[in-house]
């Protein structure tokens, strides 16, 4: 059976910090999807279709990456492509806090779901997505935090 992971999140934007953790998945898994959720109640930075666009032309030589759209429960999406794993990243302590309680409750919505969490490598674990907005947000380069230019 194909072993098939789904790294779900908002990457709003994709950093450095997310791509450590797909590819070094992709050592793990026959497959990574990256589900971008959309989540019309939350208000982004960058587009989800801008997102789309610049991770499947990041990874468009690997053909064990891909990236889609979904909106909904990440559990129900993760059967509807048939990865029986979520790939999650943690960067510290209240990462796991969090992750843990979600990995408890995709388990409970899809019972063969396992949560995989890799270790941010250390040099990228200072990278979130809410911090490279806002330097965005003051018109700062953060094409460093990021794998491809935006």
């Amino acid at each position: 059976m194909k072993k098939i992971a789904l790294f779900p999140g908002s990457f709003d934007p994709f950093t450095k910090g997310h791509a450590d953790i797909v590819e070094r998945g992709s050592k793990l898994f026959d497959e990574v999807v990256i589900g971008i959720g959309e989540n019309i109640k939350k208000k982004r930075f960058f587009s989800v279709d801008l997102m789309l666009d610049k991770i499947n032309s990041y990874y468009k030589n690997n053909t064990k990456i891909r990236a889609v759209k979904y909106t909904g429960l990440t559990a129900k999406f993760a059967q509807e492509v048939n990865a029986n794993f979520l790939l999650r990243g943690l960067r510290n302590t209240t990462d796991f806090e969090f992750e843990n309680s979600v990995a408890q409750a995709n388990r409970h919505v899809f019972d063969q779901l396992e949560t995989v969490f890799i270790i941010t490598s250390p040099n990228l674990a200072f990278i979130s997505s809410s911090v490279v907005r806002e330097l965005y947000n003051y018109n700062q380069n953060i094409n460093s935090f990021l794998p491809f230019d935006l």
